[in-house]
């Protein structure tokens, strides 16, 4: 398994869409790194919920609510 599934290119149209006019590769790579860890955060969390309710799918119920409860750590 990859270590990391996002691309820079990726980051880049994410930058795009901020209006950011000029990064870094570095940034992009700030990026990616901060996105893929949270997202890994989120599924793991949202999976928990999953489990706990007796179910192996995770819904949308399931992301919405770990992306709350992990919000109130920050």
């Amino acid at each position: 398994m990859p270590d990391k599934f996002l691309s820079l290119s990726a980051m880049e149209k994410i930058f795009e869409r901020a209006n950011v006019k000029r990064s870094s590769d570095k940034a992009k790579l700030a990026l990616k790194n901060i996105l893929e860890d949270l997202a890994i955060s989120i599924s793991k969390q949202a999976a928990e919920f999953a489990k706990h309710a007796g179910r192996k799918t995770v819904k949308r119920s399931d992301i919405k609510l770990a992306v709350e409860v992990l919000s109130k750590k920050f």
